[in-house]
């Protein structure tokens, strides 16, 4: 198969029989073997009827439907787990990412040998305040923080070989993070390609400043993760140890003045109390990079999503 399409959504029935109709054109016009996977994250309107009797007249269509509202990352992550396509297309819902970008992002993957290629919608039709000066300040920070040149590591619309999907894993809200993810898993030839936006055209849009505040905290988990997560020790560890050595050689030079320039009165001083806390502190930090250790190396199974019913 050339291409699997996964597409999460959440209550986008009216714009569901558009997009299975355009991303059917542009397949067939290019001959590509494909399969649409949508992934129903537990939507209250008849989105999942309607993807049923998609289904019924386009046999290319799989589907998930889970039986409440999980989140975009586990919509993404189980949908990679059933795509069979050489390269993976994900894309949203709305019809605001544009299936005629589709063939090129294939040929950069298939052709051009990228791990994984990353829309950037350079002319946005969404609210100037409430998601595009969010999503520049946002972007240019995770530039920053990660090293990783894109522009929009948010955008919905990506293309990835199908071994970077099935060797990653996308949890919580992870999802606007998947280049980071997909670097740190050892994929480096990450691109980029400019796509068209298109304002939306059904429904009313996901996002609220709650996933901003939030997405700037995935972000220091994930670049904590993606330096730390295998080797918990040699931050905490580390630093707990800086920490201790700090407190102990304050710990000696007071021991020293005590005895040899007999000054009394030591545990009046500040330092003394410092000394103290350092190696309480190091000491801590330390035994908590042990637990770590061992929580990683003895780590329960990943968690399973609650799916009610499948196409």
């Amino acid at each position: 198969m050339d291409i699997s399409v996964v597409i999460p959504l959440l209550n986008e029935e009216e714009s569901l029989p558009e997009l299975e109709s355009w991303i059917r054109r542009v397949m067939e016009e290019n001959r590509f073997s494909y399969e649409i996977i949508f992934v129903d994250d537990g939507s209250t309107d008849s989105s999942w009827k309607i993807i049923q009797d998609l289904s019924k007249n386009n046999t290319n269509i799989h589907a998930l439907r889970f039986r409440r509202n999980y989140g975009k990352s586990p919509a993404l992550n189980e949908g990679f787990k059933i795509a069979e396509g050489d390269v993976v297309i994900t894309m949203d819902a709305d019809l605001q990412d544009s299936p005629d970008e589709i063939p090129e992002l294939f040929d950069m993957v298939k052709n051009q040998g990228y791990d994984l290629v990353s829309g950037w919608k350079k002319k946005r039709y969404d609210s100037k305040f409430a998601k595009n000066i969010p999503s520049k300040f946002f972007n240019f920070t995770t530039r920053l923080m990660t090293g990783i040149k894109l522009h929009d590591f948010n955008c919905g619309l990506k293309a990835y070989r199908n071994d970077v999907v099935k060797n990653i894993e996308v949890y919580g809200e992870m999802h606007r993070y998947i280049p980071v993810i997909a670097k740190s898993a050892g994929y480096k030839k990450i691109g980029e390609k400019v796509v068209h936006h298109q304002k939306r055209k059904y429904g009313t849009t996901k996002f609220g400043m709650s996933r901003f505040v939030r997405g700037y905290l995935d972000l220091l988990t994930i670049t904590f993760i993606s330096k730390f997560g295998k080797r918990p020790m040699h931050f905490f560890g580390g630093l707990g140890t800086i920490l201790f050595l700090a407190g102990f050689i304050m710990g000696i030079y007071l021991a020293v003045q005590k005895i040899f320039n007999s000054v009394y009165g030591m545990t009046d001083r500040p330092l003394f109390y410092l000394a103290l806390i350092c190696m309480i502190i190091g000491t801590q930090l330390f035994l908590t990079g042990f637990i770590a250790e061992l929580i990683q190396t003895n780590s329960p199974n990943k968690k399973q999503y609650g799916i009610s019913d499948r196409i």
